[in-house]
C-alpha cells in the first residue's frame, strides 16, 4: 500500500479540478481527500496500491479538469496518512 500527499499549483481552482479528480480516483480505485488550499492550490491525499497510485499521480499531473492545468505538483510519499475507505472532496 503506498501513501501519498501532492500539492498541484497552476489553473486548479474553479475549473471542477476536485470533483474531476475524485472521479479518476473513484475510477482507478484510490481512496482519500482532496481540499482547495488559501494560496490557490489543492491538496490531495491518496491510498492505493502502487501501480494505481503511480497512475492516479500521472492523470493529475495531466489535470483531470479540461479547463485547468497544472503547473506544479509537490509530492511526497508519508505512511502516516490515515487509511482512507473512499476518496472524497473536502471544504
Amino acid at each position: 500500500m503506498k501513501k501519498i500527499r501532492m500539492t498541484v499549483s497552476g489553473r486548479v481552482q474553479g475549473v471542477g479540478f476536485r470533483y474531476m479528480t475524485k472521479m479518476v480516483a473513484d475510477q482507478i480505485g484510490i481512496a482519500g481527500i482532496v481540499r482547495n488550499e488559501d494560496d490557490g492550490s489543492v491538496y490531495i491525499e491518496a491510498v492505493g496500491p502502487s501501480d494505481k497510485i503511480d497512475a492516479f499521480i500521472a492523470a493529475v499531473k495531466r489535470s483531470p479538469s479540461p479547463s485547468g492545468k497544472v503547473d506544479a505538483c509537490r509530492l511526497e510519499e508519508d505512511a502516516d496518512i490515515e487509511n482512507y475507505i473512499s476518496f472524497r472532496v473536502t471544504n
